[in-house]
């Protein structure tokens, strides 16, 4: 610093130099040009020769300045803090370390501050530089196969590594206790076999003690053997390809984005592995329970142009929806404001503090007992067409949260509820409990299985988030059902990207002995075989010794369709389904 100063004393006593030699200068050129006859060329080019000489002294001046500055910031930041080594001028320390482990840490990729840790003191790498953009590749996608049963699309269990890093609340605290608290969906018995079997890892390094105490940036890993629900089977058609969009007609059932627990049964991950369509852009979103037009975006560019479309209203989306009863003719505009009750169940309703929304509907057709709406959604709301057709007073028909009786008789038609948010999502739950279809509800795991009590929400209807690396949870991409939302990725809204990594998916495709390639020529009957041989039990894993029934069509589907998507110069539309037809009866 004594440098700096030093250098900039003289800059300045140069400059106030410079500026007299000029006053002086000046003085001489017109005493000159009074009593001579000189040229005005002559003067100009005497001037121009002053000013390019000042110029010159003022860079040089600077030059070495900043030369200095620079030296003694870097002399700054070799000291690595106040408990580093001193280093000379040549940038080598005064005591170099002697010990073999140093030499070796000095080697590694990542280059550790020269501070010596204390005795017992435990080194936390610091954490690895974030890369927003990446997307799925090849190596997620070879996690795992799929297999056709029933009429579904099915997920061999695979192994699958989720990793946090360490949240501001945990710093200090054990591993022990931070499971206790808020890892609830495994007893503490799982963990501690987990551990025996390195399934646990801090820094890359298998934990053998859960005492251990967590430290800022620790970077936690959890394996384990994960199962997806099944799916409907119909095929994911391709409408558009044309090297700047993908547009798909997407089956009812499929979350478009890996979400909750759902992964490899999703858009994104279908379209990479049976399509070879990968880094795409989601443009709009969809429910996982509705079918329908889904545009994706082939480059950024694409998707920013489509996105300023978004945002300027240039995109009109037409939906077709079949509601309880006879809806009424003409245009009818539902604007009311629309307010997220809880964002892990996707739970919404009509209310003065919520978001402006504005909805047109029209009628199709009635067959005596229900009838076909179209809609257009001005706004986009999460649930608007679903959250405005109930206050209307016409939920959808099978809508498994606005047309349950948990609302009351009239289901919040008008807006009238007559319960507390918090006893409303409490009675949701508790119904589909008793109907065992909590599935339906996209709820975690652990709720879904009984082992953990529901979550309280805030008061805000946002939740308190608890970060799942033991239960199936998203996959690093916003989820495109607005009812599955993320637990724990928690982690990417606190700018940490998930490092997510198969370790034994070869394994399991080892043991399929490649029965699955073949499915579509085969029989139910053969794909069970193949699954037998696929299937791989884990020890530790809850889900192996429990047997879940298949899921039912009317599991699969909702009544909501998106038909049409169309912008300034383009247009995108899908057939109308089976159940928006006007002679369709429900069985």
């Amino acid at each position: 610093m004594a440098w700096f100063m030093c250098v900039k004393g003289k800059v300045a006593s140069l400059n106030a130099l410079l500026c007299v030699g000029k006053r002086e200068n000046n003085h001489f050129l017109r005493q000159l040009y009074r009593n001579t006859n000189v040229s005005v060329k002559t003067l100009g080019t005497l001037r121009t020769t002053q000013v390019s000489f000042i110029n010159f002294s003022k860079q040089q001046c600077y030059t070495a300045a900043r030369a200095m500055e620079t030296k003694d910031a870097s002399v700054e930041e070799d000291s690595c803090g106040t408990d580093s080594t001193v280093r000379t001028n040549r940038g080598k320390r005064k005591n170099e370390e002697t010990d073999e482990a140093a030499k070796q840490g000095n080697r590694k990729k990542h280059k550790k501050c020269g501070r010596q840790l204390r005795p017992g003191e435990r080194y936390v790498p610091p954490p690895q530089k974030r890369n927003p953009g990446v997307s799925f590749s090849q190596e997620h996608f070879a996690e795992t196969s799929y297999y056709f049963e029933g009429g579904l699309r099915k997920v061999y269990p695979y192994y699958f590594d989720f990793t946090t890093y360490c949240k501001g609340r945990w710093i200090g605290k054990t591993l022990l206790e931070v499971f206790k608290s808020e890892f609830r969906a495994e007893s503490m018995d799982y963990y501690n076999k987990a551990v025996k079997e390195g399934r646990i890892k801090l820094n890359e390094t298998p934990v053998d003690d859960l005492n251990i105490i967590l430290k800022n940036n620790d970077l936690m890993r959890n394996t384990v053997h994960r199962h997806e629900p099944p799916v409907s089977g119909k095929p994911l058609e391709v409408l558009v390809d044309d090297g700047e969009v993908v547009v798909v007609d997407k089956p009812a059932s499929l979350p478009v984005h890996p979400c909750g627990r759902y992964r490899h049964n999703t858009v994104i991950f279908i379209l990479g592995k049976e399509k070879g369509l990968s880094g795409l852009h989601t443009v709009h979103r969809l429910d996982r329970l509705t079918s329908g037009v889904l545009l994706f975006a082939r480059t950024l560019e694409v998707s920013k142009k489509l996105d300023a479309m978004v945002r300027e209203r240039q995109l009109e989306k037409e939906y077709v929806c079949r509601v309880e009863g006879e809806f009424p003719e003409g245009e009818v505009v539902c604007e009311e404001p629309i307010l997220v009750v809880s964002f892990r169940v996707g739970l919404c309703r009509v209310d003065p503090k919520g978001k402006e929304s504005r909805t047109v509907f029209q009628r199709l057709s009635y067959n005596g007992c229900s009838s076909v709406v179209r809609c257009l959604p001005l706004t986009g709301r999460t649930h608007q067409i679903r959250v405005h057709l109930q206050f209307l007073g016409f939920p959808i028909l099978n809508d498994p949260i606005y047309g349950s009786s948990a609302w009351g008789p009239n289901r919040a038609k008008g807006g009238l509820v007559g319960i507390s948010d918090e006893e409303l999502l409490e009675a949701l739950i508790e119904e589909h409990r008793s109907k065992e279809s909590l599935h339906l509800l996209d709820l975690p795991d652990e709720e879904v299985s009984g082992k953990q009590e529901p979550k309280k929400e805030c008061s805000d209807g946002a939740q308190e988030h608890n970060d799942q690396i033991t239960a199936p949870e998203s996959s690093g991409v916003a989820c495109d059902d607005n009812s599955c939302e993320l637990t724990q990725e928690e982690v990417k809204a606190e700018g940490s990207q998930e490092l997510h990594k198969s370790i034994s998916a070869a394994e399991i495709r080892g043991e399929m002995n490649g029965a699955h390639k073949e499915k579509d020529s085969v029989s139910d009957e053969a794909s069970k075989t193949a699954k037998s041989n696929a299937f791989v039990r884990d020890n530790l894993c809850g889900e192996c010794k429990i047997v879940r029934p298949d899921p039912v069509e009317k599991d699969l589907i909702m009544y909501l369709h998106a038909l049409r998507y169309k912008g300034p110069d383009f247009e995108y539309s899908t057939q109308m389904p089976d159940w928006a037809k006007e002679d369709w009866l429900q069985d």
